[in-house]
């Protein structure tokens, strides 16, 4: 149960129930719905990340759900799961993020991408090894792209855990 009340969607100003109604009402979202502004600014920034930047859409899901499962949010690996298999992430690359290591079925980049994600969270920041590897995969852009994915689900899994977000069927969350 979360620890402070979702917002009311019938008490929020039009853009805010316009924006809500847009993201099917989840939870995380009324919840941070409790600032309009923010709320608003955190929505612009996520869709950029998820329909305007030149990183492949599998190494973004695979990086941002890998992200949800080293931050032990539940919620965020649920809803990546499902919308990294929209975008062409497979059943087997879903069950095999949890030790990426030992599978066979990522390619180089997605590799590259994995061990690029898992310092970024559990470093400082990235080994010269790790940075390297990936920067090598990437243009500027996408590299630059894949590490704000990182850092934006970061904040996003520590919101979810923060305020104990209560998990929705995906299927009403996620198209």
């Amino acid at each position: 149960m979360a620890r402070i009340d979702y917002s009311d969607p019938s008490k929020a100003s039009d853009r805010t129930r316009e924006i809500l109604d847009k993201n099917r009402n989840a939870n995380i979202f009324r919840m941070m719905s409790h600032s309009p502004s923010y709320f608003e600014q955190y929505c612009r920034l996520g869709g950029a990340i998820r329909h305007k930047g030149e990183l492949d859409p599998v190494v973004r899901e695979l990086a941002i759900t890998r992200t949800g499962i080293l931050c032990e949010a539940p919620y965020e690996i649920v809803a990546h799961k499902r919308i990294g298999k929209n975008v062409g992430v497979t059943d087997a690359q879903n069950e095999a993020l949890e030790n990426w290591q030992a599978a066979n079925c990522f390619d180089e980049t997605q590799r590259a991408a994995l061990a690029f994600t898992d310092e970024i969270v559990k470093l400082k920041k990235p080994t010269d090894a790790t940075f390297k590897a990936i920067a090598a995969k990437l243009t500027p852009a996408a590299l630059v792209e894949l590490q704000l994915s990182v850092g934006f689900y970061i904040m996003t899994s520590k919101f979810l855990e923060t305020f104990e977000i209560d998990l929705q069927p995906v299927t009403e969350v996620v198209g």
